[in-house]
């Protein structure tokens, strides 16, 4: 009997970075997310909920590229977009509404990290 195969829980996602200590500074300074651990040759680890974060060089030629957009959720868009506005983060947009849902609105605000990837903040505003 064959058993079947369903991916369903995201246990680490990894993020392509030219200057590892540069994008570990980052997420770490600017987003203040919580380091957990740097590896050779030039990995690092962040606590991201219940999901790591690994940031690493591409490992080739033809890997050179952009990660896929993180949505990281915050309780509070505007909050936390000003935060990182005066930490120094370049964000593309200010947080913006981005659908009205049944329960909630949804909410955000997309931004850059130290090597050009694209992240982004996402609010799921409750109606009131």
């Amino acid at each position: 009997m064959t058993r079947q195969v369903g991916l369903a829980e995201i246990g680490q996602i990894s993020v392509p970075v030219q200057d590892v200590e540069r994008a570990t500074a980052f997420y770490r300074d600017r987003l203040g997310m919580r380091h957990l651990f740097t590896a050779p040759p030039g990995l690092s680890f962040f606590a991201c909920g219940t999901v790591r974060l690994m940031l690493s060089r591409p490992e080739g030629p033809d890997l050179a590229q952009h990660g896929s957009v993180l949505d990281f959720r915050v309780p509070e868009i505007q909050h936390a977009y000003q935060t990182l506005l005066d930490r120094g983060v370049r964000f593309h947009d200010a947080p913006h509404l981005v659908a009205k849902m049944d329960t909630h609105d949804l909410w955000m605000a997309f931004f850059y990290d130290s090597e050009d990837n694209m992240l982004a903040l996402m609010e799921e505003a409750p109606h009131r």
